[in-house]
């Protein structure tokens, strides 16, 4: 039996969370037990608005970057993009070219086919110079391609790098980086899918398609105190703040010749709320004999923004929504510059026909690269989970997703993100693993629905092949891996050539989760080549791990807890050698496989349809959000059933909670009853909750972890 664990908090902190954010005790419960307190934090789950994603702008080069393709675009100039053969790398490719192509851009895709391998490679980079190209644009990778990125610029090619792999000690140049993991990006979040790093570099060409472009943009305040008066100033550039200038208890007239203020308005298109108010203090300032050309925002906001058309900076902070999340305290400029940029935003909406569609369609594909790539489900990635999948429940599925779905027969109940994870993401995936990776791009971006619909076969058809490998390759390595573990305790290590390449990492992920320790699986491409992938797991980092061996490898790379590498085969018995010398010395966190972590403990009569709410609200589940684990003591079993579809192993009990009598399923537990416990009993149990359809009709089913009697 399992420990459960249920930390303590206190009524303080459950009440402060009420009180703040306006949440039930339940929900305000779970976030304290689960140490989400920061505003910050619980904006992002209580927020689905793309007002609360970071500006692309954030990125230290991204203007570079802009720039750069619109010079490439007004020169007729012909560019590739270079992605990857996995979900991640499919749908950044798509988003990327989709763009591009749709302003008229000479480009075209290159992903790695057949047994090519990861990244950028000289013959690509060769065969496009040859055809007069002169920028690659690479998404999902490049960040360890120094030496292929050295190549190209001698050629005369320069090369974008849209990357968020963990960055190498060479770090290529030539060229314009954009990678959150980069220590000098200044993106605030490092955990994003290398398909949303490609998002957020067409939200910014579409916003260098607008006037505000590169513009400086001043933003200022000036009023009358009780006996004084302020001057706020905030400057922009492409809706970022760069700068700030206060001044405070301004008694005597102030000369703006040589001031701090001019310096700062200089050159500077200056917006103003209420116009009038303003300019009024602005004389009182400065005199009579300065005039200010501004702009006032507010009747225009009042305009596209319902409310805000005859209401002060003070009301408008009250009201503000991104404020209300602030960790420091907020004053009335904090709200100018929020109602500024969400102007902007809806100005842009509203200027630039089906932008608001198409962004609802690339969403879709971040959020299936956020899961595939197992991101962090915290921060902006909750929001692009939660947005693509309200688009895809509300019958909005982009091409080609629609037809996958609809083959996959997943449009008879609403679509989670453990659905995505486990039903559409292997299948694209699929693709890339036997070495047709150019098939779910195609899907994505075919025209023809009747084209599309024949793609999705294939593709589920590519998927049930890989199932089949996958099975063969675990019978392969069944022996050998527990030789293995057994002879390293805390390592797996496999080589076996009988293994298709397009599945090592899912024997690798499966003897990780297996044996509860990082494990590695190789085979070889041709007689010369071996690939490895790698899964990690209790605090073992993938590259710093791989990093000790890395002038054994043609190339490696990757992300904390999964990489890749390739090696001659003359390389792997050293490396072999090597990882005997140095396993035992890596240090892995205690496994923690016998504990539960329990959220909420609830009384049987609180288990009832309205337990949907809560658990809607911290959806998408995944990594660093786990399902809800539920406890309850002492409910009483008052029927069971012996269930499965081959082998009768599970069980169904109902439980008596009071008002309803409740299903709760218990897989691979049916030689339990009547040992453990039996009709009758009162027991205690910890479980999910979730929805079971049948016949259209949705009724609430519990998934028990563990019951004691």
């Amino acid at each position: 039996m399992s420990n459960w664990i249920k930390k303590d908090i206190t009524k303080d902190q459950v009440y402060g969370l009420t009180e703040k954010f306006k949440l039930d005790p339940l929900v305000a419960s779970i976030f304290a037990r689960r140490g989400i307190s920061k505003p910050s934090d619980i904006m992002f789950y209580l927020e689905d608005d793309l007002r609360f994603l970071h500006n692309p702008f954030l990125f230290n080069q991204m203007e570079d970057a802009v720039d750069r393709i619109l010079d490439a675009k007004d020169e007729g100039e012909k560019v590739l993009i270079f992605g990857d053969r996995d979900v991640d790398g499919i749908t950044s490719t798509t988003i990327l070219y989709e763009y591009l192509k749709s302003i008229g851009m000479d480009v075209q895709f290159k992903v790695p086919a057949g047994d090519e391998a990861y990244g950028m490679n000289i013959e690509t980079i060769d065969e496009f110079a040859k055809n007069y190209g002169t920028l690659i644009i690479t998404v999902d990778c490049g960040i360890a391609n120094a030496d292929e990125v050295k190549h190209a610029a001698e050629l005369g090619i320069d090369v974008i790098i849209t990357d968020h792999h963990n960055v190498p000690e060479v770090i290529p140049e030539p060229a314009i980086i954009i990678n959150p993991k980069m220590t000098d990006s200044n993106y605030p979040f490092k955990e994003i899918s290398g398909c949303a790093v490609a998002f957020k570099l067409v939200q910014a060409l579409r916003f260098a398609d607008t006037e505000l472009y590169k513009q400086d943009i001043c933003l200022l305040s000036a009023r009358e105190n009780e006996t004084s008066y302020s001057l706020e100033c905030v400057k922009l550039h492409n809706n970022v703040e760069k700068a700030r200038l206060v001044l405070d208890n301004i008694t005597n007239h102030i000369s703006i010749s040589g001031s701090k203020v001019e310096s700062f308005l200089k050159g500077q298109q200056i917006f103003t709320w209420d116009d009038r108010s303003t300019k009024e203090a602005l004389k009182s300032i400065f005199g009579n004999g300065v005039e200010f050309n501004t702009f006032d925002l507010r009747p225009e906001a009042g305009k596209i923004i319902p409310g805000v058309a005859n209401i002060s900076l003070d009301e408008l902070k009250a009201k503000s929504k991104v404020l209300k999340y602030s960790e420091k305290a907020q004053d009335s400029m904090d709200a100018f510059v929020n109602i500024f940029i969400t102007y902007v935003n809806q100005k842009s909406n509203e200027s630039f026909a089906n932008k608001q569609n198409l962004e609802n369609q690339e969403l879709q594909l971040v959020a299936l690269a956020a899961l595939a790539d197992v991101m962090p489900l915290e921060n902006e990635n909750r929001i692009f989970v939660k947005y693509g999948l309200k688009m895809i429940n509300n019958q909005k599925s982009r091409r080609g997703l629609t037809e996958l779905l609809s083959a996959l027969n997943m449009f008879s109940k609403k679509i989670t993100a453990t659905d995505l994870a486990w039903t559409v993401i292997p299948a694209i995936n699929a693709t890339g693993r036997l070495g047709h990776p150019e098939l779910g791009i195609e899907l994505l971006l075919e025209q023809d629905a009747s084209k599309r619909v024949k793609i999705a076969d294939e593709i589920i058809a590519l998927n049930t092949e890989r199932k089949s490998l996958v099975n063969a390759a675990q019978e392969f390595v069944g022996f050998n891996a527990e030789m293995s573990y057994t002879k390293y305790q805390k390592f797996c290590f496999i080589v076996e050539k009988k293994i298709h390449r397009g599945v090592i990492g899912l024997i690798s992920a499966r003897l990780s989760q297996k044996y509860s320790v990082p494990a590695i699986t190789v085979t070889f491409i041709d007689d010369d080549t071996a690939v490895g992938s790698m899964r990690s797991c209790r605090g073992l980092d993938c590259t710093e791990f791989l990093s000790n061996f890395g002038d054994l490898f043609i190339n490696y790379g990757g992300h904390n807890k999964a990489a890749g590498f390739s090696m001659t085969k003359a390389n792997l018995e050293i490396f072999q050698q090597s990882l005997d010398k140095f396993i035992p010395q890596i240090q892995l966190e205690d496994d923690d496989d016998d504990s539960i972590e329990v959220d909420a403990e609830l009384q049987p009569s609180y288990i009832n349809p309205e337990l949907f709410k809560v658990i809607d609200l911290f959806e998408p589940y995944g990594e660093k959000n786990s399902t809800i684990h539920f406890m309850t003591k002492k409910i009483k079993i008052i029927s069971y059933q012996v269930v499965g579809k081959t082998e009768k192993q599970h069980l169904k009990l109902t439980l008596d909670s009071g008002d309803h009598k409740i299903p709760l399923m218990y897989w691979g537990a049916a030689d339990k009853i009547n040992r453990e416990f039996n009709v009758g009993d009162l027991v205690d149990v910890v479980y999910n909750v979730e929805r079971n359809i049948f016949n259209g009709m949705e009724s609430l089913q519990l998934v028990a972890l563990e019951v004691k009697k």
